[in-house]
């Protein structure tokens, strides 16, 4: 039979393969807790535990300069020093770190003296974030304890046999991270790797599994919670049952977070290429309807065919992004939440092709000429499977176009306040009682305004003013760091992508859908890395289980309506059913009329389509 593996998957399980026959007799598990067994004679739980990382393939010029420099300097300081946590992960599944992290035994005040640019942050977990040629590396101490733990007698009482004390220094700090993967310790001046959790076992089978029991592990820190789906998203990594079990129990409890914690962790999900799973995850643990309710309420409410919740708007918008980005290039903030506020304005009021294409090549071209032109040849070819997209209207004059097209801008507007304030939030959720809502808002005010600058475009000069040509290719640094012209651009690239069927697409393939020549080109060189490093995880074992198909003891009935007739859509739009309690829309005025006079002359057409 032929293997499943790529070749390079089964050339990363054969350096694995050694290792795994070292760990096989001297580990025992007692549910998902790693425990030392009792029979490991002296000396041996040393050389149990270290491996040799030559043979996973971690090379020195994998590792950054920075963080080189940054280990060097310690050294010879007379300090120990090693890298830490997720970085070792990704260097053993192949991938890019997002960042290099340090921890070593100097203290924090020492790190800070040894180094120019140096800073110590951070009150309960204090860290030095030290600086070297612009780039950042944030080395933590082994002495920093967290004022709030304890538990130090309880660890010295576990305390393996035969463990040295630079053993039981590091044992006892993976003790207290969140996950066994996260747990790894490097040291690439030795070529030594440390895995006192049976991290490695677990990378081999794509498991995560937290270092403590699972559920105390999430009692003590709620962004655990995130952290995990996080992971699970970007790795392509499955739950162990504990981890899993815990899961469903504690998911709620992430709304004790601070708002400004649970901002961050929601932009690790989605800033970073993987957001569609992150997505994914977040509703399969029922905390999409705790942080995002009205977009979880509509994607409740989806049509429920042979694609499932992919084929929602929302979710091909998050995944035509993580086309563009990668985690060693990811996007400022501010993008994916607009990408929200436009899925919540076009909910709230379906568009036809014309206005909505006109309104996505403005963001991409900024000129109301091109846009409009753009539209009229390419309306025919808007995806017809997404209910927030009304019939074709072929007779519109230009003027009425830019009419509808700033109707529908004033839209994208009002729906930021939905996101950045909890009353506008609460009234637009009263459309849908069979959804209640705490009220959570964690998105800030002041990037609402920064949204609100991005899809301002008819005050910006567009209409009489045509913006220098410029290529396809995304300038990364300048969308990382939330340059609102560079974010306006790429925004109107996905949006193009998402509504926009190929002009290459062969018949039955949904894998081209929405790369229009004239907006979107480029893209395999864009996935270049990205696909690269999910590969080598991904063929590890198999691990695409859908996130559609939640446990059975646990699924509820299915509340899926149909929404894609235009009747219905029209319905909503004159009754301002979506959303109309919360923000000011403008669908009743008279404008809004004319629309929908449109909209029944065209219903037919584009049933028949």
């Amino acid at each position: 039979m032929t293997s499943p593996y790529s070749s390079e998957a089964r050339s990363f399980l054969s350096r694995l393969k050694p290792a795994f026959q070292r760990l096989k007799c001297s580990f025992v598990e007692d549910r998902s807790r790693a425990h030392f067994s009792s029979h490991m004679g002296e000396g041996e739980f040393s050389k149990w535990r270290k491996l040799d990382s030559r043979k996973f393939g971690l090379e020195r010029p994998r590792i950054s300069v920075a963080s080189w420099t940054v280990l060097r300097n310690l050294r010879a300081k007379g300090f120990e020093a090693y890298l830490v946590g997720g970085c070792v992960r990704d260097l053993l599944l192949n991938k890019v770190p997002k960042d290099f992290d340090v921890i070593t035994t100097a203290g924090l005040k020492q790190v800070k003296r040894t180094f120019q640019r140096a800073l110590i942050v951070g009150k309960r977990f204090p860290i030095c974030i030290v600086t070297v040629k612009g780039s950042v590396v944030e080395v933590s101490s082994f002495d920093t304890i967290a004022k709030d733990s304890g538990g130090e007698k309880a660890e010295v009482s576990q305390k393996p046999r035969g463990c040295d004390p630079r053993d039981f220094l590091r044992w006892k700090n993976c003790l207290r991270r969140d996950f066994t993967v996260n747990s790894l310790f490097f040291d690439p001046f030795a070529n030594v790797i440390y895995d006192y959790t049976n991290a490695i076992m677990d990378l081999k089978s794509l498991k995560l599994r937290t270092v403590k029991p699972a559920h105390l592990s999430f009692k003590e820190d709620q962004a655990r919670i995130l952290r995990g789906l996080r992971l699970a998203a970007r790795l392509s990594l499955t739950f162990s049952e504990e981890t899993e079990d815990a899961l469903y129990s504690l998911s709620s409890s992430v709304a004790d977070l601070s708002t400004s914690r649970i901002f961050m962790e929601i932009n690790y999900m989605l800033s970073y290429g993987a957001a569609e799973r992150s997505l994914l995850k977040l509703k399969r643990f029922q905390l999409l309807d705790i942080l995002l309710p009205l977009n979880a309420a509509y994607l409740s409410k989806q049509v429920h065919n042979q694609f499932g919740i992919r084929s929602s708007i929302l979710m091909k918008l998050f995944s035509n992004l993580d086309q563009l980005i990668t985690c060693d290039r990811p996007c400022n903030d501010s993008l994916w939440v607009a990408i929200l506020v436009f899925h919540l304005a076009i909910c709230s009021n379906p568009q036809h092709p014309i206005v909505i294409l006109t309104f996505t090549s403005l963001l991409h071209y900024r000129t109301m000429e091109e846009s409009i032109k753009f539209a009229r040849q390419n309306a025919l070819a808007t995806r017809t499977d997404m209910p927030e997209i009304m019939g074709v209207l072929n007779n519109l004059l230009d003027d009425e176009i830019v009419e509808r097209v700033t109707l529908f801008i004033e839209e994208v507007i009002n729906s930021v306040h939905v996101l950045i304030k909890k009353e506008s939030l609460l009234e637009s959720m009263t459309s849908f009682p069979e959804f209640p809502s705490s009220g959570l808002v964690f998105i800030p005010q002041k990037m609402g305004q920064k949204v609100i600058n991005i899809v301002d475009i008819l005050g910006k000069g567009v209409n009489s003013v045509k913006a220098n040509e410029r290529g396809q290719e995304l300038r990364h640094q300048l969308l990382k760091e939330g340059n609102v012209n560079e974010t306006r651009f790429v925004l109107g690239k996905i949006l193009a992508t998402t509504l926009l069927h190929s002009k290459r697409r062969t018949q039955g393939s949904d894998a081209e859908d929405g790369k229009n020549d004239l907006l979107v080109t480029d893209q395999p060189q864009k996935l270049g890395d990205f696909e690269q490093t999910r590969k080598t995880a991904g063929h590890l074992s198999n691990y695409f289980a859908m996130d559609t198909n939640v446990n059975k003891r646990r699924a509820t009935p299915s509340s899926y309506k149909k929404l894609s007739d235009v009747a219905t859509k029209r319905t909503r739009l004159s009754d301002g059913e979506w959303g109309s309690k919360g923000v000011t829309h403008t669908v009743g005025s008279n404008a809004g009329k004319k629309i929908l006079k449109d909209d029944h002359v065209n219903a037919e057409t584009h049933n028949n389509r």
